[in-house]
């Protein structure tokens, strides 16, 4: 059916966005085909059956039923043109919290939603572990939602980068999920949202690459009670980012059905003709408040909710379809007298639900198919070494090399990781392959598609690497100083570890992030030499490693390479280039487990617990002591998350003296742990208090008599060790 585009375009009652500027994309002339009737009924019908919805469990809320409610109501229009323009199970989705007419457009049911409202074992979405709205459907693609506002943009960047690399590797198209060459990757954000660094992170990224994903932005005009105007230069974002290249903008009424529909389809038929990405800035309305947490009378003016409300998308839209002779009033409340029917009976199966049982809370921290604990990757009495020795760069590089070699989804990219990003010049640099060396010659050998630089921002590599594993690549991430990790935090703790345990094990990240670490470097200073191990440690779902040496290096890196769980792989700088912890190469299985440690010397007198750099130091320390008659026992945790107690509890019921070494500062360090479990589990054992050996509770200086006073140093380990015996 033909229409003319005048018939059902909705009235708006306020000051319309202005035009999108002219792009150099355009789709071939046409005259503008509306929907037929029976699609615009099923857009009417997914739009109220959103908004009753979102009524129902505003209802559930106030009757103390369920325990939060956020709503998608004002945005139901351009939502469910996303949801009629892309192909659920097909395409990827990473929503936001107001997507809810999205996904049922897309195929979720009220009966899933409510199961989510009421924490519900059953619910797809989480299983009952997070709040209401925070989307997730495994069968439609739609990826695990937190709530965190903007950290899904990221992460849809590395899922469009997921298909843009099989394009580039075609091994690469049968290994990874899903794939199809005119796939899109949607995600949505709030006008909020885009104030946010990650998000123009994201558009960067996009951009660079001409990723093939659809940014809309729901700009309702307040992120919570703050207006827009506050949160945006100009309160207009889709004007600060006209200029981004290869990025195809549009706006639109985002109350207006029809304008969104015509919107979307350009956006999305841009997308899959790969010409980059795009953004769509749809205006919307927020007739409720912004969670029933919230109050918006409290910030706005009565005669701004009229005008909001006179542009509610819902009631414009059913009347529309009634004035022009789409279905009469009888039909349309036909329709809502189903929607109505169908939402009590969801909601009263949901109510009868069972909730998840309190056992199960524990379920999904880690991978329940993959345990690299086992005995399965345990090679190190087999192990057989052969070639010259080589340093803990060297043999961290073979394994990298290996490992590539056998699994073509491990991809390698961070801060200057490559040999050389302008590749026409590859023959004719000696390349850079990190800072420190340890990715060397793996661009050259592997390809640019697998082995890149990023841009410099930390967020972005673990935010683009966690979308990567979501679709099966396996990326091997460097962030280049431990000093500089933070800005990645929100992407390491409210994704990366928690994406398999919120999600009730229906989506996984099992990304590894190499960090040089530690101190001991002449020049190092405040902000190269940091140790800050036990912010990482306290993260349920991560896996932390620390190697001291070279062979345990590679094969530490090998076993966390092969697992299914997101691993932070710590490379202690000092310990990069020793000569007394060079190894043979082990060969290309050589796996340790995690959570295995290591006695690398034999004592009855006391024992000493550490890792890194540490363990050097307190070997020279313990053989000073052998000299006045004390025999210390070392062992070397190796992995701090899990951590081998086992091997702690046998060293302490045969020493009854311990001392815990690290480099991470006294006060709440890694240490601490270790030796309140000690004293707490193993106190009949004990002939002493347990002693601790750790950095000063303060910075790391640039002047090396700083840095030394500063740092544990063997006279300190050899000193714990005296006092320790004489007590």
């Amino acid at each position: 059916m033909k229409t003319e585009t005048k018939v059902l375009k909705l009235v708006r009652k306020t000051e319309s966005p202005t035009e999108a500027p002219e792009h150099e994309f355009e789709l071939p002339e046409r005259e503008l085909e509306l929907p037929d009737h029976k699609l615009l009924l099923e857009m009417y019908r997914t739009m109220y059956l959103s908004r009753r919805i979102d009524d129902r469990e505003i209802q559930l809320k106030g009757q103390n039923r369920i325990f939060f409610q956020i709503s998608g109501a004002g945005h139901e229009a351009v939502l469910v043109a996303a949801g009629v323009v892309l192909k659920a199970g097909y395409d990827w989705f990473y929503p936001y919290y107001r997507d809810r007419a999205l996904c049922l457009q897309l195929g979720m049911t009220p009966l899933e939603m409510l199961l989510s409202a009421v924490g519900a074992e059953a619910d797809p979405n989480s299983h009952g572990r997070q709040m209401p709205s925070h989307w997730g459907h495994k069968k439609l693609h739609i990826v695990s939602q937190s709530s965190p506002t903007g950290t899904q943009l990221l992460q849809a960047v590395g899922c469009a980068e997921t298909s843009y690399r099989a394009e580039l590797v075609p091994e690469l198209q049968k290994r990874i999920s899903s794939f199809h060459n005119d796939e899109v990757t949607y995600v949505s954000l709030g006008d909020g949202t885009s104030s946010g660094g990650e998000f123009w992170e994201a558009l960067n990224t996009a951009s660079n690459l001409k990723l093939p994903v659809v940014f809309l932005l729901e700009d309702n005009g307040y992120a919570i009670s703050v207006p827009v105007e506050v949160q945006t230069a100009g309160g207009d974002v889709s004007k600060l980012v006209e200029n981004f290249p290869s990025l195809y903008l549009q706006r639109c009424d985002g109350t207006d059905p029809i304008e969104s529909l015509e919107v979307m389809r350009r956006a999305v038929e841009y997308c899959r003709q790969r010409q980059g990405p795009a953004l769509v800035h749809a205006k919307v309305i927020r007739p409720y408040s912004h969670s029933l947490s919230d109050d918006e009378k409290l910030y706005r003016s009565d005669e701004e909710r009229a005008t909001d409300a006179e542009r509610d998308p819902v009631k414009r839209f059913g009347a529309l379809l009634i004035e022009e002779g789409v279905i009469d009033q009888n039909g349309l409340q036909k329709i809502k007298d189903e929607v109505d029917r169908e939402v009590t009976e969801a909601s009263d199966k949901a109510l009868a639900s069972p909730q998840p049982a309190p056992e199960t809370a524990t379920h999904y921290v880690f991978s329940t198919d993959v345990d690299p604990t086992s005995k399965a990757y345990d090679t190190e009495d087999k192990v057989q070494l052969s070639g010259n020795a080589g340093t803990m760069v060297d043999l961290i590089n073979r394994c990298l090399d290996t490992e590539m070699a056998r699994d073509p989804r491990i991809v390698v990219f961070g801060e200057d990781v490559a040999d050389c990003s302008r590749e026409q010049y590859l023959e004719t640099v000696k390349g850079k392959g990190g800072v420190f060396k340890v990715t060397a010659n793996l661009q050259r050998k592997y390809g640019g598609a697998r082995v890149f630089n990023s841009p410099l921002a930390e967020a972005n590599i673990v935010g683009r690497a966690i979308g990567m594993a979501t679709r099966g690549l396996k990326p091997v991430v460097e962030i280049q100083f431990f000093d500089y990790i933070w800005p990645a935090m929100h992407q390491i703790r409210n994704e990366l570890a928690l994406l398999r345990w919120r999600s009730g094990n229906e989506w996984k990240a099992p990304v590894v992030i190499r960090v040089p670490i530690g101190g001991y470097l002449k020049g190092g200073a405040v902000y190269h030499s940091q140790s800050g191990v036990s912010t990482f440690t306290q993260i349920p779902g991560l896996r932390v490693v620390y190697p001291s040496n070279a062979l345990d290096a590679n094969g530490l890196l090998r076993t966390s390479i092969r697992s299914d769980d997101p691993v932070l792989f710590l490379e202690h700088k000092h310990l990069y280039r020793q000569a007394y912890n060079k190894s043979q190469y082990p060969g290309e299985d050589f796996m340790i487990p995690l959570g295995k440690a290591k006695k690398v010397r034999e004592g009855k007198d006391l024992s000493i617990v550490t890792y890194g750099a540490l363990v050097q130091r307190s070997m020279v320390a313990a053989k000073q002591m052998e000299q006045e008659g004390v025999s210390v026992e070392i062992i070397d945790l190796r992995s701090l998350l899990p951590y081998d107690w086992d091997a702690i509890v046998e060293t302490v019921k045969k020493t009854s003296r311990v001392i815990v070494a690290h480099e991470d500062s006294r006060s709440f360090g890694y240490g601490a742990e270790i030796a309140a479990r000690i004293s707490d589990e193993l106190f009949e054992y004990l002939d002493a208090p347990v002693k601790r050996v750790c950095a000063l509770d303060t910075f790391v200086g640039y002047a090396p008599q700083l840095e030394e006073a500063i740092l544990p140093q063997v006279a300190d380990v050899a000193k714990a060790i005296t006092e320790l015996k004489r007590y």
